[in-house]
């Protein structure tokens, strides 16, 4: 269940598996980890725009989270204590993105416009429908990096998770009015590129993703054969979120929103991670009391 929501209901069961855990049953921090592993992974996804980099900093956040479970009194609701640890974990992270376009809107709206438009046929579009798609989460990962740090995580929990002003503060330690005038700036500034630049929001730009795949191809921007973003084992934050999300968008806001939620979401994880080194480890073990 997504964890942004009003209506999620699994913070007694959080609660249930932290006592647990505090009594040293090993499943529990496992059950606990994996249910709140692949909200922050996609979080980390979509605020560093790559997949490997990721990996290593949901690693990083989930051993915060352990290494500072015993800390946790439960006077706040778990998920708003982990997702707190997220936050400064993923604001104060120093690595840059290893697969930026630009950083700020100008520089990637001069950078589309020197990419040449080159027309396909219907049929190869057809061909290279995947590729395609490719292009267009690829710009869209990169128009998210323009943002700000803050801006982007405020924006992927208000809209892209639909969390609304009241977890969304609660997680940026910031009151309901700033939550909401940050994530308006960040509507806008996003908004106000893709309503400029982007055909998929209005089609008089001249900007395509179709016109733009054989340059991005061939200069090496998408590897065809070997797509970052658009695999078929992945799913999409639409269709992993709950439909009934709690929260407010202007009607002329919703399609691109809509857009963002196209992005891809990861919900498998390899068997064999780091977790099972930390259960392992008999210094984890001692810490943690795990049976």
């Amino acid at each position: 269940m997504n964890p942004f929501t009003k209506s999620y209901q699994t913070n007694n069961s959080d609660s249930e598996l932290i006592q647990q855990i505090f009594e040293g049953k090993r499943s529990a921090l496992n059950d606990l980890i994996e249910r709140h592993q692949p909200f922050i992974y996609n979080i980390a996804w979509k605020m560093i725009g790559d997949p490997i980099q990721a990996e290593d900093l949901t690693q990083e956040v989930l051993i915060k989270i352990v290494s500072n479970l015993s800390s946790f009194k439960g006077e706040s609701n778990f998920r708003t204590w982990a997702y707190r640890i997220v936050k400064n974990q993923f604001l104060n992270d120093l690595k840059k993105p290893a697969n930026v376009f630009m950083n700020n809107f100008e520089d990637l709206g001069d950078a589309l416009d020197r990419a040449p438009n080159i027309e396909l046929t219907e049929d190869e579009k057809l061909g290279q429908a995947e590729v395609i798609r490719e292009v267009r989460l690829q710009c869209l990962s990169g128009m998210l990096l323009c943002l700000t740090k803050e801006q982007r995580l405020i924006y992927i929990i208000g809209d892209i998770f639909g969390g609304d002003h009241t977890i969304g503060s609660e997680i940026m330690e910031i009151s309901k009015d700033n939550f909401r005038m940050k994530l308006s700036k960040a509507r806008k500034d996003l908004y106000n590129f893709m309503q400029n630049k982007c055909g998929l929001v209005d089609k008089s730009n001249p900007c395509r993703c179709h016109k733009k795949v054989t340059f991005a191809t061939e200069n090496g921007i998408v590897n065809a054969k070997n797509l970052l973003f658009n695999k078929q084992e992945f799913s999409t934050f639409k269709a992993q979120l709950e439909s009934d999300a709690n929260y407010l968008v202007d009607e002329s806001e919703v399609k691109y929103s809509e857009l963002h939620k196209e992005h891809k979401y990861k919900t498998t994880f390899e068997k064999k991670t780091f977790l099972t080194g930390i259960l392992n480890s008999p210094e984890w073990k001692s810490k943690l009391y795990l049976n």
